[in-house]
């Protein structure tokens, strides 16, 4: 106990360095907790509000081969029209198939089979192009959970009912319990307003008509079929390898939200790689505001360090004693730090549209980093105080 015993005097003798040295690895960790929950928080809030209104596998029919609009019996034929097959009439071909060995995939949380399609809303004289999507309500609110973003009405989808986004709603000039006509090519659907969501995102409360699967079936000219079949998963980030899964598995094609937002991924690994840069510079500055202080500490005590020496003291416990300073000061540093960094975020939570939170991983990250950083800092001042020559540090050569 004799090392910690005198790096505990050391640092309470020189209380102005101390305090100086303290300050700054409060602030440091401060920094650094502060930063990391800011970037945390925008990370899953972007994430979130993302998978919010998508899902995270969406598997398709699959696509049937482009075919000649003509063809031309001339043997020096190099080119020929091809005409692509239009989309939205694609037949997904024995879709229950799919969907039992979509559920059986391991990582798959939930699946929805939907069909999706165009039409026009009307209401008195004020008509809309409206996307109308056709799902089970319990299957659908595990995808996308529009009971959440609800504002007014109930979430449900029984015969002749629907769920629009506000946006919409604004612009037809309905309310909840209003009448509204649903038409496409040659067949109508008059349904009543059940509920009205606000999920935040323009194509969503702009343009989403929801309606019972078997109603979007019967609009569209879709009976018994079905345009995609949508999954969450456990893992979001596992998204892709469950999606080779379940094309392996199906034979048809699957898209994760992995490809449909690569612009996202790209800029938050730019984010990651900023706040690495950000957290690197910190420490630094803290570790060699700890290392300057500790160098002038053993130049001040070079005497002690010598009659230390001289009666015996191992050059270990020297080495050790310089350790533990770095130690005490990474340590305190660390939980004044962590805590002041939590209370800023708690005051910016207040004004941002985003939660941001301090979580035990985030803190103990910043305790051992801290730590670490305290240890790092005292080795080549430890080290200068355990070689000293002992005679000559007494003399104050040292």
């Amino acid at each position: 106990m004799l090392a910690p015993t005198l790096a505990w005097r050391f640092l309470r003798d020189g209380r102005a360095q101390t305090l100086l040295i303290l300050a700054g690895a409060t602030v440091g960790v401060a920094a650094f907790v502060f930063v990391s929950a800011i970037i945390v928080g925008l990370q899953e809030n972007l994430v979130d509000k993302t998978l919010g209104s998508q899902a995270h596998l969406t598997v398709l029919p699959e696509e049937p081969p482009p075919r000649p609009l003509y063809e031309a019996a001339a043997p020096t034929l190099y080119a020929r029209r091809i005409e692509e097959p239009a989309p939205r009439r694609r037949p997904f071909d024995q879709w229950q198939r799919a969907l039992r060995t979509l559920e059986a995939t391991p990582g798959v949380v939930a699946a929805c089979p939907k069909v999706t399609g165009s039409a026009l809303a009307i209401r008195g004289g004020a008509q809309e192009g409206v996307t109308v999507v056709g799902a089970d309500a319990a299957r659908l609110r595990r995808i996308v959970d529009l009971p959440r973003y609800l504002v007014e009405g109930r979430y449900r989808l029984g015969s002749g009912e629907a769920l629009i986004g506000d946006d919409l709603a604004d612009e037809l000039g309905v309310r909840l319990g209003d009448p509204l006509r649903l038409t496409t090519e040659g067949r109508d659907a008059d349904v009543r307003i059940a509920g009205i969501f606000d999920v935040g995102q323009q194509a969503l409360d702009g343009r989403w008509v929801v309606l019972s699967l078997r109603g979007a079936q019967t609009l569209l000219d879709r009976v018994g079929d079905v345009t995609a079949i949508d999954a969450t998963v456990e893992g979001i980030f596992e998204a892709d390898a469950v999606a080779e899964q379940v094309a392996a598995r199906t034979g048809l094609e699957v898209e994760s939200w992995i490809d449909r937002n690569q612009q996202l991924l790209t800029a938050l690994k730019s984010q990651d790689q900023s706040t690495l840069m950000i957290r690197v510079f910190v420490m630094l500055a803290v570790a060699m505001g700890i290392a300057s202080v500790l160098v002038v500490s053993v130049v001040q005590r070079r005497g002690q360090i010598g009659i230390l020496r001289a009666i015996g003291t191992k050059q270990r416990t020297v080495l050790a004693i310089f350790l533990w300073q770095g130690a005490f000061i990474g340590v305190v540093g660390a939980v004044l730090g962590t805590a002041i960094g939590a209370a800023f975020t708690q005051l910016l939570e207040r004004v941002t549209f985003f939660p941001i939170t301090v979580g035990p991983r985030l803190a103990l990250m910043a305790m051992l980093i801290s730590l670490g950083t305290g240890l790092a800092s005292a080795i080549l001042p430890a080290r200068r105080a355990a070689r000293m020559d002992p005679a000559a540090a007494i003399r104050g050569d040292g």
